[in-house]
C-alpha cells in the first residue's frame, strides 16, 4: 500500500514487517472496542490511550442508566484527552510552519491536538492501514488534511525525510517495539534541538522482573512492556537527553477507577492495571529529551 505524497519526499510502501508486527496489524484492523469508538465519537477526537487528572465523581449519581453512561463517557474522554494536551504541552514551542511526527498515531487524535494547539504540520504513522484510512478521513472532514496526514508505514522505518521534524512523540505505543531501534528513528527524523516525548507504562525494575499483572497486560493488548531503565538506556544510545521525567501514576488511577464503573466500556483489564499501579510493579511515565 501506498499513502499519499508528504513534501519533499515520495510516498513508500509499508516495509516488510515480522510475524509479531503483522500479528500487531491484524489486531489494530480488526479492533472495534467501545472505549475508543464511544469516547470519539463525542468530539470526533479518537485517542488510543488512558487519562490523567481528578474525575468528576458526580457523573456517577446520574438518576437513570443511560444518563449515567452517557455522563461517565464524556468524563473519560475529557481525561484521556487532558492527557494528549498534557503530552502536547511539551512539545512546544512550535510554529505554524514546524513539523511533527506521530508514531503508534493510531486513529490520529494526537496529530490533530498538535496542529491545534500549533497550527503545525503533523505526519502520523501506524502499522494499521484500518487506522491511517479512518485518520485521513477525519483530517478531511476537519478541513486540516493540507497539515495533518496519516500514513500507513512501520514506525520503525517511515521513509520520511531526516531532519525533518521539530518535535515527535509516542503516546502508549513503545511496547510495541525495540526501544534503539525506535529512538533511532525518532533521532534521524528530528532536528538538532527537536523534541521527543514518550507516555508510557512501564514495569518497575527495581523490583525485579515484570509482574503477573504486567504478564497479564501483555497477553491482553500483544505487547513487551519495557522496563523504565531501558528508557533511559535507549535514549542515552540514540542522542535523546531527557530533560523532564514526569510520574503520572497516580494522576492515571482515577481514570482506571472510573472506567471499572462504566459496565458498557470495560474490558477486563481494568482491575490488573489498578493493582499493577498500587502494588508499585507498573508505572505511568512522561519522559521529554532534546535531540542532541
Amino acid at each position: 500500500m501506498t499513502t499519499a505524497p508528504v513534501a519533499g519526499t515520495t510516498s513508500a510502501p509499508v516495509p516488510t514487517q515480522s510475524t509479531y508486527q503483522n500479528r500487531v496489524a491484524d489486531y489494530w484492523n480488526a479492533e472495534q472496542n467501545p472505549v475508543n469508538l464511544e469516547l470519539g465519537k463525542i468530539d470526533d477526537l479518537y485517542h488510543h490511550h488512558y487519562g490523567v487528572g481528578e474525575a468528576d465523581w458526580s457523573v456517577l449519581d446520574a438518576p437513570d442508566a443511560g444518563l449515567r453512561r452517557e455522563r461517565i463517557t464524556t468524563e473519560l474522554h475529557r481525561l484521556e484527552h487532558a492527557q494528549a494536551e498534557l503530552l502536547t504541552s511539551h512539545l512546544g514551542p512550535l510554529s505554524p510552519t514546524d513539523r511533527v511526527f506521530d508514531a503508534g498515531c493510531g486513529r490520529g487524535g494526537g496529530s490533530v491536538v498538535a496542529n491545534l494547539r500549533y497550527g503545525c504540520h503533523a505526519d502520523g504513522v501506524t502499522i494499521s492501514a484500518k487506522q491511517a484510512d479512518f485518520a485521513n478521513e477525519q483530517a478531511r472532514n476537519r478541513g486540516i488534511d493540507g497539515k495533518v496526514r496519516y500514513h500507513h508505514r512501520n514506525m520503525l522505518d517511515t521513509g520520511l525525510p531526516s531532519g525533518a521534524y521539530a518535535a515527535s512523540w509516542n503516546n502508549e505505543s513503545t511496547m510495541y517495539v525495540e526501544l534503539d531501534l525506535l529512538f533511532a528513528e525518532h533521532a534521524r527524523l528530528l532536528r538538532r534541538g527537536g523534541r521527543y516525548v514518550v507516555i508510557t507504562g512501564c514495569y518497575n525494575d527495581t523490583y525485579g522482573r515484570a509482574s503477573r499483572e504486567v504478564s497479564l497486560i501483555n497477553a491482553h493488548y500483544i505487547c513487551d512492556i519495557h522496563p523504565r531503565s531501558a528508557y533511559f538506556r535507549a535514549m542515552a544510545a540514540n542522542r535523546l537527553v531527557p530533560v523532564h521525567v514526569a510520574d503520572l501514576t497516580d494522576a492515571t488511577i482515577p481514570y482506571w477507577e472510573l472506567r471499572k464503573q462504566a459496565d458498557h466500556l470495560v474490558t477486563g483489564i481494568e482491575d490488573t492495571f489498578l493493582s499493577a499501579y498500587r502494588n508499585g510493579s507498573f508505572q505511568y511515565l512522561l519522559i521529554a529529551a532534546d535531540r542532541v
